[in-house]
């Protein structure tokens, strides 16, 4: 009997979540593609080759499938889909850097283009982590408060949440973007005061939002494994229960 609480315990997690008709096994399809982005940005201290082609392709067949009419338009599926889709800054910094190696493009500004590249990758590492927190959450809420918690679990707070996330996201990356473009020029830029206070505010913002978003990774990978030791724990105990 115990072997079997695992399994039922996603299956019924994610089958309330999605909304997924079970006769197409898509929500088992969801399942695994949420179970491998957790282990590709909340698990793995960083993504490698095969963990980011692996998400590249999860990515694309997640989109696939919550186009299709069986999938209920649920908050969790809004979630999932803007997961899926924060994958396209993977698509753009693996094709740029494949056309920079295959055809030997040269650019002005080398190092400039590699920390642009970078930034896409980490506002994507980003999207996801915070977009797997929200997902949990629901999952805590579905299952801990069903009831009370039905008016916030909605389509239209899922998007605003997916956009508040991706517009701090972006703001992020903006400044990331733009401490490297003032480190780049700051050798041939005139020493005048503006200019210095410039950077230096830029540098000290940019070291203070990195080291934050440091200790928020950490933070969210505590939250997240308490979120599912506790939903784990309570459907074991029901599952316990009915078996008396």
């Amino acid at each position: 009997m115990q072997k079997t609480i695992p399994g039922c315990f996603f299956q019924q997690m994610y089958s309330s979540l999605t909304g997924i008709s079970m006769e197409r096994d898509h929500m088992k399809d969801l399942r695994r593609y949420l179970v491998l982005k957790y282990i590709q940005y909340l698990v793995l201290s960083s993504s490698n080759a095969v963990s980011t082609f692996l998400g590249l392709l999860g990515s694309l067949y997640a989109i696939i499938i919550l186009q299709s009419a069986k999938v209920s338009s649920k908050s969790t599926a809004v979630l999932i889909s803007s997961l899926a889709k924060a994958d396209i800054l993977v698509c753009i910094t693996v094709v740029s850097t494949m056309v920079l190696w295959t055809f030997d493009v040269s650019i002005s500004s080398p190092a400039l283009t590699s920390a642009l590249l970078q930034n896409l990758l980490t506002a994507n590492a980003h999207v996801s982590c915070l977009l797997l927190s929200c997902v949990a959450f629901e999952a805590y809420l579905i299952t801990f408060f069903p009831t009370e918690s039905r008016h916030l679990r909605t389509v239209k707070n899922a998007r605003l949440t997916s956009r508040i996330i991706w517009m701090l996201v972006s703001a992020e990356c903006t400044l990331f973007q733009t401490d490297d473009l003032l480190k780049a020029t700051s050798t041939s830029a005139p020493t005048c005061s503006p200019w210095v206070l410039l950077f230096h505010l830029s540098s000290t913002a940019a070291a203070l939002l990195r080291s934050l978003s440091y200790f928020l990774g950490i933070i969210l990978r505590i939250i997240n494994v308490y979120i599912y030791y506790k939903i784990f724990f309570s459907m074991s105990n029901r599952s316990t229960l009915k078996t008396k």
